[in-house]
């Protein structure tokens, strides 16, 4: 058994059967919520986009807005200004159209990467998913899983050590582990339920131990 699945099964059996961080559920909507998620929580997202889609409830809409209004709504989210092109351009992009469910034709909107592609394939249309963001990335470093420093090598390494199954809840319960208890800072080894087969865990102790 690789150590993938390995981590796979324990947190798998400890994490709510359902973890989403986005409170949008429509697939436009959601798409947008993810493109604004860059570099800022989630909780302001939930927050901003209430107001966003009560004015621009679809890409028509947003497509037409004044991009002055859309980066007042936004600025909280931070990088507002390219935020605000993006989602309307993204809008533009899909017009009246379903928010595509490949990663090739995802990625061809302005404004998303593989990272927000992934979201939306696991999230909206159930498919294989590994979302790399910064606290997956750092957990699986940290779990020896991959070696990779890259998000998309990060994504394609872990993706190869999993079936197409168990991808996208691998990437939602790591995500929440890294958020709960693999911290970034001052990871909680002590009580880890991981700590056995974390090659990391012994460094971050003795670390603990000294202080």
């Amino acid at each position: 058994m690789n150590q993938a699945f390995e981590v796979y099964k324990r947190l798998d059996e400890i994490s709510p059967p359902e973890i989403r961080f986005l409170d949008e559920r429509d697939p436009f909507r959601f798409l947008i919520s993810v493109i604004l998620s860059a570099r800022t929580t989630d909780r302001i997202v939930n927050i901003v986009t209430k107001d966003l889609f009560a004015k621009y409830p679809d890409a028509p809409s947003l497509a037409s807005a004044d991009l002055k209004d859309v980066e007042e709504i936004i600025y909280p989210t931070g990088f507002y200004r390219n935020k605000a092109k993006n989602i309307i351009a993204a809008s533009k992009a899909l017009g009246d159209g379903d928010v595509p469910d490949t990663m090739e034709e995802l990625t061809k909107l302005p404004g998303v990467g593989r990272k927000t592609a992934s979201c939306v394939l696991g999230d909206i249309y159930d498919k294989p998913a590994i979302i790399v963001d910064t606290h997956f990335g750092r957990v699986v470093q940290r779990l020896g899983i991959t070696e990779e420093k890259d998000p998309t090598a990060i994504e394609l390494d872990v993706a190869g050590q999993l079936e197409g199954k168990y991808h996208y809840r691998f990437s939602m319960i790591v995500n929440l582990f890294g958020r709960t208890t693999c911290h970034a800072k001052r990871p909680q080894c002590e009580t880890c339920p991981l700590n056995d087969i974390c090659p990391s865990a012994a460094s971050f102790l003795d670390q603990y131990a000294k202080k």
